[in-house]
């Protein structure tokens, strides 16, 4: 898998994806990461890349020309996607980050200030994506949010694929609880069930936990995996 990333900023994706498991799988070649800086293909001599919007209104709008241009100075692999992070775009869920990771290219466009100048959107053709319905300074986070989510379901990422398998919503619920040492911890005990290595009784109890956790904390998803099974 390869990432590149068009962003004012590429200190904030570098730097978090050089710590802890995102650096050792970039280290293993699980996945390399480019970033392009829009202000290194502005034609102002100032580096300008945003100007005041036709029309009028607050804050500024990101230009057509350093954006269209640093994308298509990108190199295309043959099987790539181009995703623009925004709250206009598709939700990310697991189904799309599991779609998104059959790709051997994903070109991410971070916006920043008042947005991108329409033009963009409509040379460029991206996919549009959003981590949620709320308004952020920039795309950089939601790009992270989309490398590090995806990177999970490359082989080698994590120390065994079936870690990714068993995240929250890899089935439609959320994950069952975990326990580590010490048995007793204040008081609070390790289940009994997941002590005596019976492991069909310790998956019986963790799917068990799943659905109990699920219906507790989101009716939805678990309203939705209950709609899904009723009808097989």
């Amino acid at each position: 898998m390869r990432f590149d990333v068009l962003t004012l900023f590429p200190e904030i994706i570098t730097n978090y994806c050089d710590v802890s498991i995102m650096k050792r799988a970039k280290e293993s070649d699980v996945f390399s990461l480019n970033t392009v800086n829009p202000r290194d293909y502005t034609l102002d001599k100032h580096k300008k890349v945003d100007d005041t919007p036709y029309g009028g209104g607050a804050g500024m709008v990101l230009m057509a020309q350093p954006y269209v241009d640093a994308y298509e100075a990108v190199e295309k692999l043959e099987n790539s996607i181009t995703v623009m992070l925004t709250p206009q775009g598709e939700p990310l869920t697991e189904q799309l980050v599991l779609s998104l990771a059959k790709y051997n290219q994903i070109i991410m466009l971070c916006g920043h200030y008042e947005g991108f100048d329409e033009r963009i959107r409509d040379i460029i053709k991206p996919k549009e994506i959003s981590i949620g319905d709320f308004v952020l300074t920039g795309g950089e986070l939601p790009a992270l949010c989309l490398i590090d989510a995806v990177s999970r379901k490359i082989e080698g990422t994590l120390g065994k694929i079936v870690s990714a398998e068993e995240d929250s919503f890899s089935n439609g619920l959320l994950e069952y609880p975990q326990y580590t040492k010490p048995r007793d911890y204040r008081g609070y005990l390790v289940p009994e069930v997941l002590l005596n290595g019976n492991h069909k009784e310790i998956n019986k109890y963790r799917y068990e936990q799943q659905i109990e956790r699920t219906k507790a904390k989101r009716p939805d998803l678990y309203q939705a995996f209950f709609d899904r099974n009723s009808q097989k």
